[in-house]
């Protein structure tokens, strides 16, 4: 009776003790990690600004247009600016250029000049420039200005 006892204590404690060494239940068959990267949504180049925003610049080569999107840290979201506009120094081929981007506004989301997440600016050295290192001068998201932001076009930011 004893021995009886001690063999019913001895299994309500593997019990307690999650199965006597058997490892938990792992994933589901089919269930993978989701690991969240963030990804430009027009397939642009990103540029972070601090932990919050990201500037997407997306270069339409045959139309000398740059535009840049204003999105969140996800790069889910797109986020208003009350900049009207958007300045680069872009540098290549051992010269500087500026391109101004302005704010663009659509009917169609209720955005403005002065509020809007769509920034757009064209200029010919676009259509044949295929990349160049960016300074942008300053955006205004929400309550915070962000100066002096340093990137390469297409590429990853210095």
């Amino acid at each position: 009776m004893k021995t009886f006892r001690i063999a019913v204590l001895l299994t309500a404690l593997c019990a307690l003790a999650g199965g006597c060494g058997k490892a938990p239940p792992g994933p589901a068959a089919g269930d993978k990690p989701q690991l969240r990267r963030a990804v430009p949504p027009h397939g642009g180049t990103a540029v972070p600004l601090g932990d919050d925003y990201n500037l997407e610049l997306v270069l339409d080569a045959g139309q000398g247009t740059l535009s840049a999107y204003v999105l969140d840290d996800d790069m889910e979201e797109f986020i208003r600016s009350s900049s009207a506009s958007i300045t680069i120094e872009a540098s290549f081929g051992g010269q500087t250029r500026t391109l101004i981007l302005g704010a663009v506004a659509n009917p169609a989301t209720g955005e403005a000049v002065g509020d809007t997440s769509l920034f757009q600016g064209r200029a010919d050295w676009l259509r044949t420039t295929p990349g160049f290192e960016g300074n942008l001068a300053s955006l205004t998201i929400r309550t915070t200005t962000f100066t002096d932001t340093k990137f390469k076009f297409p590429g990853k930011v210095n």
